[in-house]
């Protein structure tokens, strides 16, 4: 049998011959297992790490490059990305059950009390009044909007993850922001008596 080098499996895996994603799979299975064990401590989430960091081998388009550094270093940068990701993915899921069931909680105590109603109307009217305003934003400065300020990513990341520049996104932002204010005020002028 053969024996081929990281790089060569690489190049193999570009021109989608499976047989390399297997060898590289046997070569670095324990590897990327307990680095992503020691990330989260919990064997089911080490496991998904390992099939998405795999997937990702078998799908990026932008292969190896031996002249930024070693192949394993390469791999255990892909493995820390794919880990943190999904810690975050976990930790905003926590952070919108945790919402619903504040929203729930309030909903209770509003139905308790007539200020408690107040203040619940007016956060569902303030909700709708920014879902409306969306309608003026296009589809990249909605998806940045809830990418930052809802699924926790920096700007560096989102950037990094658009395979954009960082004043792209900096200035998608500003115009997206300046467009939403622009809009609530308007829908607030609008409805003073």
């Amino acid at each position: 049998m053969q024996s081929y080098s990281d790089e060569q499996l690489m190049q193999l895996i570009q021109e989608k011959q499976s047989f390399a994603l297997r060898i590289l799979y046997d070569r670095y299975v324990r590897l990327v297992y307990s680095f992503a064990m020691k990330s989260a401590g919990d064997t089911q989430y080490a496991q998904d790490i390992v099939q998405l960091v795999f997937t990702r081998l078998w799908t990026t388009e932008h292969g190896y490059d031996p002249a930024k550094g070693k192949f394993v270093s390469w791999l255990l940068t892909i493995t820390r990305n794919i880990a943190i990701d999904q810690l975050r993915k976990q930790r905003n899921q926590q952070a919108t059950i945790a919402y619903e069931e504040q929203t729930l909680a309030a909903a209770r105590l509003s139905s308790a009390g007539s200020d408690d109603l107040d203040h619940e109307i007016t956060r569902r009217l303030l909700k709708e009044e920014i879902e409306q305003a969306y309608r003026f934003l296009s589809s990249s400065q909605i998806q940045l909007i809830r990418r930052l300020y809802w699924e926790g990513y920096t700007l560096n990341e989102i950037a990094v993850q658009n395979g954009e520049p960082l004043g792209t996104v900096k200035s998608r932002l500003h115009q997206a922001l300046k467009t939403l204010r622009k809009h609530l005020n308007t829908i607030e002028r609008s409805e003073l008596p």
